[in-house]
């Protein structure tokens, strides 16, 4: 009987092999993290789609046995941060409070931010208010993830608290951590949004999805935040699975731009599609923006007029940014490059104009109009194919 009871301590009842504790493990931290990606982000902080009150309750229960994270709270703490993003008052910006702080310190920033009644008042509105989540997730959120401790141990003996604590941490490291703090400094943008996010990698199967972070602040209540075709979310691929049986409606997703036959003038339905496009259209005149001063860089090497050529290679990093976001010695070698190029300051001004069309909320539909309509015809005067190419392009827009 000594022998049972020291094999049951030992190994618990399943008396698995390594790789098999291994598999598990991923598998139910994976579990959880498409609870956190699917639920609790995009279904509940951003409404982006419904599920089925069945799946709805299995992320719930699960989440609070993994995490013990209550849904009012984590969406209340998300919506905050896109609403203040890279503010003082966003919950876990590392534009102001410093990387290894949210990238070690993320699941303390959370709950900080998660205890605050203000921030609950304001921005958990339309989360779970039934018996359950008052009278059980709420109420008891060491509990849940006691009984998950519990379970380990029962199934796999001692290594089951090992198994406990990697899945206590996966959440906190890799959400609050590496989303929260990697994904607002340090990556690839496809969009130039307001904020710092960035997009961590085309590939994240370990983190749902969420790497892909700037299509996600670029277009918040879309249910799919891959955009490029190498990028994989695999929590939308979960989404789509489980749309196809019926557990799932997805409500909203990133518009995907729509070219018709090429008209002689922009019209009302041409302002709307470039308005719902916006953030491609912009990304798009950037790609055009950088091939300029690519091939303007060529020039200048092939006629060996080396100072211009040292002055605009070192500008390489930063000359697609807009000027509000460059830094006073960036802004005065910028007048210098466009003291050298009468092509560029044309590309780079009118990329400010095509902008201020849709940040002008008081301005009427008709006057929108006339002023990309304008602008498309400047566009085409210009004398520089590319920009002639591009209002063309514009004009498609359907």
């Amino acid at each position: 009987m000594l022998d049972s009871l020291l094999g049951f301590i030992s190994h618990g009842l399943l008396h698995w092999h390594w790789w098999q504790i291994v598999l598990y493990t991923l598998v139910v931290t994976h579990i959880t993290i498409a609870g956190v990606t699917i639920y609790l982000h995009r279904c509940q902080a951003h409404r982006a789609l419904d599920v089925h009150p069945a799946v709805a309750h299995f992320f719930r229960f699960w989440l609070w046995m993994t995490t013990g994270m209550v849904t009012s709270e984590w969406a209340a703490v998300h919506r905050k941060h896109h609403a203040k993003c890279e503010t003082e008052e966003d919950p876990h910006s590392p534009q102001t409070r410093g990387l290894s702080t949210v990238l070690w310190q993320g699941a303390e920033l959370y709950r900080v931010e998660a205890a605050n009644a203000e921030t609950l008042n304001k921005y958990s509105h339309g989360t779970p208010d039934d018996w359950l989540e008052n009278n059980l997730y709420k109420r008891y959120t060491i509990l849940g993830i006691s009984v998950m401790m519990i379970i380990n141990l029962a199934l796999f003996g001692a290594i089951g608290l090992t198994i406990w604590a990697v899945q206590m941490v996966w959440i906190p490291f890799w959400a609050a951590g590496v989303v929260n703090g990697l994904g607002h400094f340090w990556g690839y943008r496809n969009f130039d949004c307001a904020d710092a996010s960035t997009n961590l990698l085309p590939w994240g199967i370990l983190i749902g999805g969420e790497e892909l972070h700037n299509n996600h602040h670029t277009f918040a209540t879309s249910a799919k935040l891959s955009n490029k075709w190498y990028e994989f979310d695999i929590g939308w691929m979960y989404i789509c699975m489980l749309s196809a049986v019926g557990l799932a409606k997805v409500k909203k997703v990133a518009p995907t731009p729509k070219l018709g036959s090429s008209k002689a003038l922009c019209d009302q339905d041409t302002l709307q599609a470039v308005l719902s496009n916006r953030y491609e259209v912009m990304a798009r005149y950037a790609k055009a923006l950088k091939r300029a001063y690519r091939d303007e860089l060529s020039r200048l090497k092939e006629k060996h007029q080396h100072g211009e050529y040292q002055l605009f290679r070192k500008a390489g990093k930063w000359f697609h940014q807009d000027e509000s976001k460059l830094q006073e010695p960036q802004k005065q070698q910028l007048t210098e490059i466009f003291a050298h190029s009468s092509a560029l300051k044309t590309y780079y001004d009118m990329r400010s104009e095509l902008a201020e069309i849709w940040s002008r909320s008081n301005a009427s539909r008709e006057q929108l109009l006339a002023q990309l309509q304008n602008w498309c015809q400047r566009a085409e005067q210009s004398g520089i194919q590319a920009l002639r190419e591009f209002a063309l392009r514009l004009r498609r827009y359907a």
